[in-house]
């Protein structure tokens, strides 16, 4: 368990303190995601279906962020060939071992609990974890918008120079596409999701050669 801002700490969640927060982690996913640039209409069947991995996966990692028994915030990751295909595939056709990828899922947090230092701890703990698994690499993706999408707030600011200190870089041309329905919208449209990696491990041939 850490702590991290005022009167907020965090907790890994597996087994039934998991499986009985299933329900508000889903309606947490909802709520951020329905922000732009997801814009997503949620649906909480999906939900229920799209959270089963973390709790079938042993290597996977779910965090909460807990004002009082209050969820504000979560956390995933999971080894990539745990996860959807529709995420694993870019990576396959590249010829990037999937069992080297520790996939991070999304980090969704009230806004008003932002600015205090949860963004780094979550990723702290899913960078920790893919070490620990032996994971050469993190890996995330996040939506393509276009710069002038009619929803896209005047104060906008994307996350790109975060992920960018933290040691994340955009891999040209790895994109995966998924289907969603965004609000207002009676129908899913495809989305491109570009995917970002940081190493986590040195190769042995590197280490071998600094030896």
């Amino acid at each position: 368990m850490l702590r991290a801002g005022a009167g907020v700490r965090t907790e890994i969640l597996a087994g039934d303190s998991l499986t009985r927060r299933l329900p508000e982690i889903g309606a947490l996913r909802i709520a951020v995601f329905r922000d732009f640039p997801y814009l997503y209409e949620g649906d909480p069947a999906y939900e229920a279906e799209y959270l089963k991995p973390y709790v079938a996966s042993t290597a996977a990692l779910v965090m909460g962020a807990f004002d009082g028994d209050r969820l504000v915030g979560v956390t995933t990751a999971a080894p990539m060939e745990d996860h959807a295909e529709d995420f694993a595939a870019p990576f396959a056709e590249r010829g990037i071992p999937l069992s080297s990828v520790y996939y991070f899922g999304e980090s969704v947090l009230l806004r008003e609990y932002r600015g205090q230092g949860l963004g780094h701890a979550f990723f702290e703990a899913r960078e920790t974890r893919g070490r620990a698994l032996g994971r050469r690499h993190a890996a995330f993706c996040a939506v393509i918008r276009p710069k002038d999408h009619p929803a896209r707030p005047g104060d906008y600011t994307p996350l790109d120079a975060f992920w960018s200190k933290r040691g994340y870089s955009k891999v040209d041309g790895l994109i995966a596409r998924f289907n969603w329905r965004d609000i207002g919208d009676s129908a899913e449209t495809e989305k491109p999701m570009q995917f970002w990696m940081k190493a986590l491990q040195i190769a042995r041939s590197a280490q071998s050669g600094t030896e």
